[in-house]
């Protein structure tokens, strides 16, 4: 009797937790990751990374930031060194998010985000996350600006 209970709460829905990165929020649809890389994209850099974002109107239950995190096998060679970078990509993103996803909330848009690795030298994990951090407030500054930009425009 008790492997029943077990069984029906592995399905029962459980709170989300704020700092967690699902896989929906993950950028996986080849046709908007080339609409991301096609024109009128909007891009930063903080060297070493380098950030390509889109935005689009909201849809219905999607998360509202889908990422990609992309390094070269040009700059590693070996896919441990690259499994490295995009780990610690992964989780400087994961622990900032909430900087985006305010943002986009408020601005009622659904962003895009590739992070592209610029070097080929592996940097330690608190370089990384500033730069990624760096890099969020950037692109939350500029939706904000824009949407202030929509709001005096419509006026």
């Amino acid at each position: 009797m008790l492997l029943k209970i077990d069984a029906l709460l592995c399905f029962m829905p459980m709170k989300e937790h704020p700092f967690s990165f699902h896989k929906t929020e993950r950028l996986q649809s080849r046709r908007r990751i080339e609409s991301l890389f096609a024109g009128g994209k909007k891009s930063m850099a903080v060297f070493p990374l380098r950030a390509v974002y889109v935005t689009r109107p909201a849809d219905g239950n999607a998360p509202n930031v889908s990422t990609l995190v992309s390094v070269s096998k040009r700059r590693f060679k070996h896919a441990v060194d690259r499994n490295r970078v995009k780990r610690q990509i992964r989780e400087a993103y994961r622990c900032n998010k909430q900087i985006l996803c305010r943002v986009a909330e408020g601005a009622d848009c659904r962003l895009d985000i590739a992070f592209i690795w610029l070097s080929d030298k592996i940097y330690a994990t608190g370089k990384v996350e500033s730069c990624v951090v760096r890099l969020l407030t950037c692109i939350a500054e500029q939706i904000q600006a824009n949407q202030q930009k929509a709001v005096a425009g419509n006026e």
